[in-house]
């Protein structure tokens, strides 16, 4: 039997395809937000797995995968809360056991950082967690608000500037269209500024969708309508002018996206923003990706 034990589903960063996915929790210790799928089944319910169970978990893939990891993925949506005693027991262990690991990683919800000092984010880089994934989703409070996301502009630049300051590496996503046509403007404007502000060194936006509909999201943004395709651009088209950047790796490839965007900002940020308004002034003959090939 395979050393990790899973509880469907689990998910990961596009940029994980090749990690070792680690689960030292199951479910998020939010999951509050109106937007998110993920972990909302019953078997998703928050914990925190068991620290014997986890630390065996990696000593059998030492026995058994040994030199052939080299990444590790901590699942599942905010390894982060766990007390750095514990994660620092869990870097260890990966050092011990799985000594070809040059990468760790996690999701992490700012909420998860406001009792963690830059001290003990240091004492984790050091022992090996080099990247965190941060779902700003909006930079705007009243857009965090109405979906429920238990923050604000002020947390989440807290939790990105204490990663910087520790050495951690941050991917900070947002979401187009996540303030649906009423805030689009506002959630574009505001989502620039918080980047801006913390400077992150990669950047990465995906197209709010619901797979499951979304009923649960109008129920706490009463009057939330969808952007249509041009409205998703234009709203991109918004986010990226008020970018400026000193060197921010820009990912806009995820499957939700229509427009498949890639550079470097603000080196890129000419070729990208004339790749938005080439699309929206001729949709016919823009290189969209089909409703088909969008795997929600």
């Amino acid at each position: 039997m395979f050393p990790i034990r899973y509880v469907d589903s689990v998910y990961r960063p596009p940029s994980e395809a090749d990690s070792l996915i680690l689960p030292v929790t199951d479910g998020c210790s939010w999951n509050r937000c109106t937007f998110c799928e993920m972990y909302t089944a019953p078997q998703k319910k928050f914990r925190a797995r068991d620290e014997a169970e986890v630390l065996e978990s990696i000593r059998r893939c030492g026995e058994r995968l040994g030199s052939h990891v080299r990444r590790v993925f901590l699942a599942d949506g905010d390894a982060l809360v766990l007390p750095t005693r514990r994660l620092l027991a869990i870097l260890s262990a990966i050092r011990t056991h799985l000594p070809a690991v040059h990468r760790v990683s996690s999701y992490c919800l700012p909420r998860n950082l406001r009792r963690k000092s830059v001290a003990e984010l240091k004492e984790l880089a050091e022992a090996g967690l080099k990247l965190a994934y941060v779902g700003a989703e909006s930079g705007d409070d009243e857009v965090l608000a109405r979906v429920s996301k238990g923050e604000t502009y002020a947390s989440t630049y807290d939790a990105l500037d204490k990663l910087g300051q520790a050495g951690i590496t941050r991917s900070v996503m947002i979401l187009n269209g996540l303030g649906g046509q009423a805030l689009s403007q506002r959630h574009a404007e505001a989502s620039a500024h918080l980047i801006n502000a913390a400077q992150p060194e990669y950047l990465a936006t995906l197209v709010v969708s619901f797979p499951q509909g979304e009923a649960r999201l109008r129920a706490g943004f009463p009057g939330w309508e969808p952007l249509d395709i041009p409205g998703l651009l234009t709203e991109m088209a918004h986010f990226i002018e008020r970018l400026e950047l000193q060197r921010t790796v820009f990912r806009s490839d995820h499957a939700s996206n229509w427009l498949v965007l890639k550079g470097t900002l603000n080196a890129d940020k000419d070729r990208l923003l004339a790749s938005l308004y080439a699309a929206l002034a001729d949709p016919a003959h823009a290189p969209l990706r089909p409703a088909w090939a969008r795997g929600l």
